[in-house]
């Protein structure tokens, strides 16, 4: 498991719900109508398609990412408006919210990702709500994950603890995207080439190459990355 992946799962106090937490990151496979659906492993699924973490690792990376979000927000809710939260319920949802985009997706042959047959059938959320469910997950924590779209999901976050994920995803999500589309005009700007397949570590690198050294140093960091 993914070093990073591990400590946030860690920071789940409770040891029953943290195992809970860990069993569903263990499933391979999902059993429905008769039919067994593999899935990609978490390692090598993105958290989108196109837009946001759409490259190999990139759910792990949405997870970390979100997670320490989230955990500030906490701080912030804790330490300057006095508030309480259940940590152990934002880092869970947090870990789980998406978790099922692995079941979900599938690597084209032009290494792209599109939907598998199951995601073509069944969204993430809905497969992992009726698992939790099935799993006796918390109802609170069933409804972080639920709400964690926010106003455009199937209910609106109605705990704060399921407004921090929402949020700790929707600035994630926002960050890692808005950095790669820029990293890609930047590169089409600069050679002229269309880089569909960008991951944020190369996107921070080219956008960061252009505010310190320009044109010039774009183009060198451009090269560098297109070596294999």
């Amino acid at each position: 498991m993914d070093p990073g992946l591990k400590r946030a799962i860690n920071k789940i106090g409770e040891k029953s719900l943290r195992k809970k937490v860990l069993e569903m990151l263990e499933e391979s496979s999902i059993e429905m109508d008769g039919r067994t659906f593999k899935g990609l492993s978490i390692g090598k699924t993105p958290a989108g398609t196109y837009h946001h973490h759409s490259y190999p690792g990139g759910l792990v990376e949405h997870i970390i990412s979100a997670t320490r979000i989230a955990l500030a927000l906490c701080d912030s809710v804790e330490k300057v408006y006095h508030g309480k939260i259940d940590r152990d319920i934002v880092v869970a949802a947090i870990v789980l919210h998406d978790l099922y985009k692995t079941f979900s997706y599938e690597e084209r042959r032009d290494q792209a990702y599109g939907f598998s047959p199951l995601g073509e059938r069944i969204d993430h959320l809905s497969l992992v709500v009726s698992e939790m469910t099935r799993r006796g997950f918390p109802l609170d924590l069933i409804h972080a994950v639920c709400a964690h779209h926010g106003e455009v999901g199937p209910i609106r976050p109605m705990t704060v603890e399921a407004l921090i994920c929402h949020l700790a995803d929707l600035v994630d999500s926002k960050l890692n995207g808005e950095v790669i589309k820029a990293a890609r005009y930047l590169v089409k700007d600069a050679t002229g080439e269309v880089w569909e397949r960008i991951n944020a570590r190369e996107a921070f690198e080219i956008v960061h190459a252009k505010k310190v050294g320009g044109w010039d140093q774009l183009r060198e960091t451009v090269e560098k990355l297109r070596k294999p």
